[in-house]
């Protein structure tokens, strides 16, 4: 395993595929690869959903949270195997058990994404995740994702 290291905006741009309004993932804390993955994602209320999810009190969808603590196993799952998008291969989002949400995500909370990596097993990549905001846990999830090649 090689020592753990962090990831600015810049890093994660090389690392993910998507891009704006769906990239969720602002700076990466903390990488250690084959192991586990900290990582920030910033609310603002500028965010696109929020005009619809609720213009009385704007609450961050649970789907995107989910989708801010996949793309932060995407991130892991690269690093572990030292590739990237470039490289024709996408790790795409197959499964999700025990998905729990404890408390809402407003504008102006940052959310500490956590990933850790159970298992790999012919392809198949398991995560324990969680999300969370002033330590206190927002939501948390099991997921698996599998590598896919595609050419460009």
């Amino acid at each position: 395993m090689s020592a753990p290291y962090s990831m600015d905006i810049h890093e994660v741009l090389k690392q993910l595929p998507h891009r704006y309004p769906f990239l969720l993932v602002d700076k990466v804390l903390q990488c250690s690869p084959g192991e586990s993955l900290t990582a920030i994602k910033n609310v603002t209320i500028n965010e696109p959903y929020f005009t619809g999810h609720f213009p009385q009190r704007p609450v961050m969808p649970g789907v995107i949270i989910l989708e801010a603590l996949a793309q932060a196993t995407g991130l892991l799952a690269f690093a572990t195997v030292g590739s990237t998008p470039e490289d024709n291969v996408l790790y795409y989002f197959v499964g999700i058990d025990k998905a729990r949400f404890r408390k809402p995500v407003e504008p102006g909370d940052q959310v500490i994404l956590n990933v850790e990596l159970l298992r790999q097993i012919r392809g198949m990549w398991k995560f324990s995740t969680r999300a969370e905001v002033d330590g206190q846990i927002v939501a948390s999830a099991e997921m698996m994702c599998a590598p896919s090649e595609f050419s460009s």
